[in-house]
């Protein structure tokens, strides 16, 4: 995970400064909170589904 982060290289708060709007604070966040997300509820889900599958 931590080889991830170094090949994205995100610079969010160049992308702030250069901002049109409040409104791109908001999208940028999301986006970088986005695959965080993504990434505890498929781990979630594949937890889920091996407890469930092993009380057989």
């Amino acid at each position: 995970m931590l080889f991830l982060s170094f090949i994205q290289d995100i610079k969010i708060e160049d992308k702030i400064k250069s901002a049109p709007n409040s409104n791109y604070e908001i999208g940028v966040f999301i986006g970088s909170m986005l695959p965080f997300i993504l990434l505890v509820t498929a781990a979630y889900l594949i937890y889920r589904y091996n407890k469930k599958r092993q009380n057989r």
